[in-house]
């Protein structure tokens, strides 16, 4: 591909949530240190709410892996999932074997000694439920009645909800509101602003090996920037056409004129007026 043209490891823009691509924006190292601070605070439901693309599922992963060797976690990524296939999915992510036919009491009960296992290490149990909004209102009141679970001094599961903002509204029914209740600490995560994306860009090219001088002209940030709305998911699609065909052409930057052929290229962006462009 482009790697060897602009002397580059490894691509820079992949839309897979690799955490040493993790950049500490102010806000998304604020939403870091909330869930951190959440987990260690020990109760209740943590939720983490952002629009498509703004970055959650590759926060959700650097928080995992700050925890440290106090927490014993686990990752549900599809939580569209009746109640007993997610109690069965926490058994297999928390290392419990059972049997193909256990019966519910038998579940429930292997993956409460499972958690208690746990706790008599002086460890913590945390799962991080992505696309939560996706969850069946049932499913979210049997994780709520798991989350009952707790010695004297400390639950036995902790849980972070990560989702879009439709999950907000799912919680605000009247049948799950004990869950709501239970919800200690949130963050709502947003997208980058135009000085953050530029540093952003500038960071993901350096992790990628980039030693070169400025890649990206200003007219091309600016575009990025209006085309992305400032979205890491945006930005990264549109920055990886953007090379891409700065690359066919030989050239050694990317201008505004490669950036505009890749948001003509991407269905996902909302097109504009062309009044409402910063550049044309």
């Amino acid at each position: 591909m482009y790697n060897e043209h602009f002397g580059l490891r490894e691509a820079p823009f992949g839309i897979t949530p690799d955490t040493s691509f993790f950049y500490a924006s102010s806000r998304y190292q604020e939403a870091l240190n909330t869930l951190l601070v959440a987990a260690r605070n020990g109760e209740g439901f943590i939720k983490l709410t952002g629009e498509v693309g703004s970055g959650k599922t590759l926060l959700c992963r650097k928080f995992l892996a700050s925890l440290g060797k106090d927490y014993t976690t686990a990752y549900i990524s599809n939580p569209f999932l009746e109640p007993r296939t997610l109690l069965m999915a926490l058994a297999d992510e928390f290392g419990v074997t059972l049997d193909k036919n256990v019966n519910q009491h038998r579940l429930l009960k292997s993956l409460t000694l499972a958690l208690l296992n746990v706790a008599r290490k002086n460890k913590h149990a945390l799962v991080c439920i992505d696309e939560a909004q996706a969850m069946p209102l049932d499913t979210l009141e049997a994780l709520r009645l798991l989350t009952n679970l707790e010695t004297e001094k400390i639950k036995l599961l902790q849980v972070v909800l990560v989702g879009q903002p439709e999950l907000n509204q799912k919680l605000e029914l009247e049948s799950i509101r004990q869950l709501k209740q239970r919800i200690t600490f949130q963050y709502h995560l947003g997208p980058l602003d135009e000085d953050e994306l530029e540093s952003y860009v500038a960071h993901r090219l350096t992790v990628a090996g980039y030693r070169g001088g400025r890649l990206f002209n200003k007219a091309a940030m600016r575009r990025l920037y209006t085309a992305s709305n400032g979205f890491p998911r945006l930005v990264n699609i549109l920055a990886h056409k953007a090379m891409m065909l700065a690359y066919g052409e030989g050239k050694g930057e990317v201008s505004d004129q490669h950036v505009k052929a890749a948001v003509a290229d991407t269905p996902a962006i909302k097109k504009k007026p062309f009044w409402k462009w910063k550049l044309t």
